[in-house]
């Protein structure tokens, strides 16, 4: 909120409260020539300033913030509620599994229809020929995104349950750059593409660079999950190295199988860890 509705806003507070100037000074320790030239709009008080005359009001900051802040801030929220970056590791198991399983089986989606959208891509940009109607090809598009969104923020969640920050920060980035390159997949549809090798060229090196860090972010679970995590992650490196190569990239692709078979399963584990350390709970 702005001066001077900010101003405005305090004055009708305090007398809310039936405080003097003086008597709201003696609660908050500012002067009263600042209280009356916040009040009557003189001065922009800084943020401390504001929080201490508040909290000496019993008024919540939030409650004043500029409506286009709070859009923001709960659209922010919202999102990351979404995608479980600030998961509660306290929350009843029920709810983590529950999110864990919705991984774990768009996990599966996303692996089959990599193959269909594998071979719908090697037409298009190799024979350059589409074997799917335009319609059919940006709702399977949107499907792969989808699933994805979902399979990688089942490692989001992961990142969050056993303090691997890397591992969750990757997996935001990968949605991220996924969303980017699926809207350009599907917006190049329309029109002739003159830079298409120059798109795919920065694919590939991006890919690559955040593949080989997502393989290190997973080699980091091995204490928490077991072996299965550094298989996922040795995979996910090799397809980055491939995928920095830019020409070896089909290769990547190839490699890139295994890898998502070893995280689907690294995802039914933390599932199972999960409900064992319930039992513990249970038992004790």
């Amino acid at each position: 909120m702005k001066q001077p509705e900010l101003g405005r806003k305090i004055s009708e507070l305090r007398k809310a409260k039936g405080l003097t100037q003086e008597e709201l000074v003696e609660k908050c320790n500012i002067s009263v020539r600042t209280i009356q030239r916040i009040e009557t709009g003189e001065v922009i008080p800084r943020v401390y300033t504001v929080k201490t005359i508040l909290a000496a009001l019993d008024y919540d900051l939030s409650k004043i913030s500029d409506n286009k802040n709070n859009i923001f801030d709960s659209l922010i929220k919202w999102l990351k509620n979404l995608m479980l970056i600030d998961i509660d590791i306290n929350k009843p198991s029920k709810y983590l599994i529950k999110q864990l399983n919705i991984a774990w089986i768009f996990g599966v989606f996303y692996f089959i229809l990599g193959f269909l959208e594998g071979t719908a891509e090697y037409f298009r940009f190799e024979e350059n020929r589409m074997i799917f109607d335009n319609s059919i090809y940006i709702i399977m598009k949107i499907f792969v995104l989808i699933t994805f969104i979902f399979f990688q923020r089942g490692f989001i969640m992961i990142g969050g349950l056993f303090k691997n920050y890397l591992l969750k920060i990757v997996s935001v980035i990968l949605i991220g750059l996924t969303i980017i390159i699926t809207g350009y997949d599907i917006a190049s549809i329309f029109y002739d593409s003159l830079e298409r090798e120059f798109v795919l060229g920065g694919v590939a090196l991006s890919f690559g660079g955040i593949g080989i860090i997502y393989g290190v972010s997973l080699n980091r679970l091995q204490n928490s999950i077991g072996k299965i995590s550094k298989f996922a992650g040795v995979f996910e490196i090799i397809a980055g190295c491939f995928f920095l190569t830019i020409i070896l990239s089909f290769i990547g692709f190839i490699v890139l199988i295994p890898a998502e078979l070893f995280e689907i399963i690294i995802i039914y584990k933390a599932i199972e860890i999960i409900k064992s350390k319930q039992k513990e709970i249970n038992l004790t």
